[in-house]
Formats: structure tokens, sequence, C-alpha cells
């Protein structure tokens, strides 16, 4: 054990593991609010225009292209006292929870349309940058906690378990707690539909290690991607041509498969890690915060891009979000009640995850990082390029159907058109989009021999 302290393939006892997942609960409380909830919000409470609503999102996440090197420079070019990395769930977490609360104030729905506007272009860009705050070096405190894959595998298991209990919790909890405190029945089908599919991460990532061994790191990918595929083909067979409601048992089986399928997204944070070891090896520095706020602005390109598509594109099918029977109560103090209190438990879970982490390699460079070098490095590091082009397809599958999930369950309750609309995004787009990962999965050269020779090389160095 000994050894192993001193040549950084650091042992993490399940308290560090659990403790560095919380973080990961914690923001997803507030992330996938964002990714399933505010474009319903926006269009269908206060009435916002889903044209400015698809702008909006985009313009966003086009200023977090910037933004977020900005702050991965500025983070690995710095020490804190509190931590290099981890300091930053306290200092961005406070105004993150603030921000998240003034994100759906009910008192907006009652404004005219240009104080709307103004509002939710306001709101949403502070907290998609404090966001940004958070998340990055949050990614960080990862690849500072130890070298050894096993180590890193298991710390991504159990960070991914906690970022799909926030999912689930949102997906299925946020219409439960509209339909609560809007005083309306419970959809138990919907918001069963809306999470069913996060179920099976509670089992396949705990077995990581055991499926990995079994399949290999790319073999379990392929495997995951072919159920997934599979899972959204179902879903537009019975869409098609049976009675969505009558055919509850196969649907809901259908869309734990595609849960399968887009688990991969999740598994892809693992390989970000060895992504930083690579840069590590060739450059001599460790920039942890600027590889992961790469991967952030990938992740957040893949959720930019659907919550842009998403409201435009159905529009132009025939499916207006603002115009149609919207598939969740829209009472605005029901939406503003549930949001506050997933954000306020995200604040004191990133308090718990503060206080679990510790950060043993993290390395502060002897002169700061450009702009130009970062640039480089994302020109010289092809292991990066592809797991960024990753990150923005499979998750542009996850997102962009996130949304349209609510109103699948209902199907029947449209016109044809509308129902063309919803099932393109909901199994058709989401199917072809596997398949690019699947392509992309294949191009990625590291395997986990030569990232053990990379770390031995890199630790004899030292």
């Amino acid at each position: 054990m000994e050894i192993k302290e001193k040549t950084g393939f650091y042992r993490l006892s399940w308290m560090q593991r659990i403790g560095y997942g919380s973080g990961d609960l914690a923001q997803n409380l507030i992330f996938q609010t964002v990714a399933c909830y505010l474009m319903l919000y926006l269009t269908t409470v206060l009435k916002i225009n889903p044209a400015f609503v698809s702008g909006l999102i985009l313009s966003v996440r086009l200023i977090d292209c910037f933004w977020s090197p900005i702050v991965g420079r500025y983070i690995d070019n710095r020490n804190s006292k509190l931590g290099k990395y981890r300091a930053y769930l306290l200092y961005g977490g406070i105004p993150l929870t603030v921000a998240a609360c003034l994100l759906m104030l009910p008192q907006a729905a009652t404004w005219s349309t240009s104080l709307k506007i103004v509002y939710a272009t306001v709101s949403y860009t502070v907290l998609s940058m404090i966001y940004s705050v958070v998340n990055i070096p949050y990614g960080s405190i990862m690849a500072s906690m130890t070298r050894d894959n096993d180590e890193v595998l298991k710390l991504t298991s159990t960070r991914m378990v906690c970022a799909n209990i926030g999912q689930i919790v949102v997906q299925a909890g946020f219409p439960i707690g509209l339909a609560i405190f809007a005083h309306t029945v419970i959809d138990w089908n919907q918001a069963t539909f809306m999470a069913i599919g996060t179920i099976p991460a509670f089992i396949i990532l705990p077995s990581l290690p055991m499926l990995k061994n079994w399949l290999g790191k790319k073999g379990l990918y392929y495997l995951l991607l072919s159920i997934g595929f599979i899972g959204f083909a179902i879903l537009f067979s019975v869409g098609k041509f049976f009675d969505v409601e009558s055919c509850n048992t196969l649907v809901q089986a259908a869309k734990v498969m595609t849960g399968v399928g887009l688990l991969v997204g999740s598994l892809m944070w693992a390989l970000v890690p060895e992504v930083i070891t690579e840069a590590e090896y060739r450059t001599g520095n460790r920039p942890a915060a600027t590889v992961n706020a790469l991967a952030g602005v990938a992740f957040k390109a893949g959720f930019s891009i659907a919550g842009w598509i998403t409201p435009l594109v159905m529009g132009m099918i025939g499916f207006d979000l603002a115009s149609e029977e919207s598939a969740l109560p829209i009472d605005p103090n029901a939406w503003f009640t549930v949001t506050c209190v997933f954000a306020i438990i995200g604040f004191v879970l990133l308090l718990f995850c503060f206080t679990g982490c510790k950060e043993r390699i993290a390395t502060t460079p002897e002169r700061p990082v450009t702009y130009g070098e970062m640039f480089a490095e994302f020109k010289a590091n092809k292991c990066l390029q592809l797991v960024l082009s990753i990150f923005v397809v499979v998750f542009l599958a996850s997102f962009i159907s996130a949304p349209v999930n609510a109103y699948y369950t209902k199907l029947n309750e449209y016109s044809p058109t509308s129902q063309n609309a919803i099932l393109w995004f909901t199994c058709i787009i989401p199917a072809i989009l596997l398949i690019v990962v699947g392509l992309l999965i294949y191009k990625y050269p590291l395997t986990d021999e030569r990232l053990d020779e990379i770390n031995k090389e890199i630790e004899a160095r030292s």
C-alpha cells in the first residue's frame, strides 16, 4: 500500500468514491431540470415562441464554447488553499443554487412577452456560466485522485451511478412534483416512461469492471449500443403501428433498452482521464481542467444542438410546443417550487462532495497555459478529438428526445402529423446517432495495456 501511495497509484475508499459521486448527483439535479424541462417551461408556461427558445439555447451554448476554456485555463494555472479543484464546489455552489432558483420565477408568467424574453435570456445565460465554474473543476477532481486505471473505472462507475440517481429523480420526480404542487392527477405511466431508461445504469455501472474484463472496453460499448438501437426500433414500431397505451409493458421494456444504449454517454467520462494522461505523457503537463473544459464544451454542444433542433424542426413538421396542449401541468408556482427543492438539495450534496474528495495528483504548470497552447493540444491530441466527437453525438442522442418523451405516452391524443414529429425525435434520430457513436468508438486508439505503459513511464520520470 505504501508503494502505491508513493507512485501515484492510489487506492480509494468507498467513502471517497461516494463522496466524489455525490457531486455529480448534485449537478444533475440542476442540469437534468434544464435539459429535460426548461424548453417545455419556456414554451408551455411562459408561452415564448419555440423558434426564439431554439435560438436562445444555441446562443447560450455558443457563449459557453468561449467561456468554458477560460474557466479551464484559469483553474489549471492556479492553486487554492481549499484545493486546486474542489474549492470551486463551494465558490460556485452558492451562486449556482441561487441562479437555479431564479430560473423559473412564477411572476414571470404575468410579464409582457418582451420582458419574458429578456428574463429567459439573462437567467439561463447566468446559470449556464456559473454551472461551468462548478462542473469543470469537478470533472478534474477525478484525474487528481489516482492514476490507477481500475480505481478510475470504479470511481467513474460510482460517479455515474450517482449521476443517474440524479437523472431518475428529476425525470420522474419533476412531473410528479408538478402534479402534486399543481393539485392535478399524477400520470404514473408518463413519469415511469420519463425515468425508466435510467434503470440499466444501476445494474450495469456497478458491474463495469467485470463486464470490461469479459467483453473488453470496445466490446462493451458495442453491446450497449446494439441493445439501445433495438429499443428505439421497438418504440418506433409500437408508436407507428399500434396503440401505445395498450402496449405499455412493451413500451416500458423498450425504453429500458434505449437507456442501455444511451448509457455509453456516461461511460465516456471514463475516457477523459485517459486523454489527460496521454497529454501529460507527451507534454509533461497534466491539463486536467483544460481537457475537462473541452469535454464539457462537447457535452454541452450535444445538448445545445438538441435544444436548438427539437423545437425548431418540430414546429416545421407541424408540432408547435407553444400552441399544442401541454403534456405537463403549466402552473408557474409548481414549476418554481420543484426547481427550488432540487437546487437546495443539490447544494447540500456539493458540500458533502467537498469534504469527501482528496486531491493528490494536481500539478500547476511552471508558466501559465496560453490559449494558443490549448488549441495546439486539441490539434495534436487525436484521442481528445475522438472523445469530444463521441461526446457531441452521444449526448445529442440523449437530449434530442428528452423533452419530447413526455409526449410519447400520450401519442394517440395528437394528430398524425404531430405523431410523426414525436416519433422522429423519440426514436428515429437517436437510433441513427447511436450508429455514428459506434463508428467513432471503433477509431479510438488507447487500450488499457497502452495506458498502463504510459502511466509507468510518467511515474518513472518523476
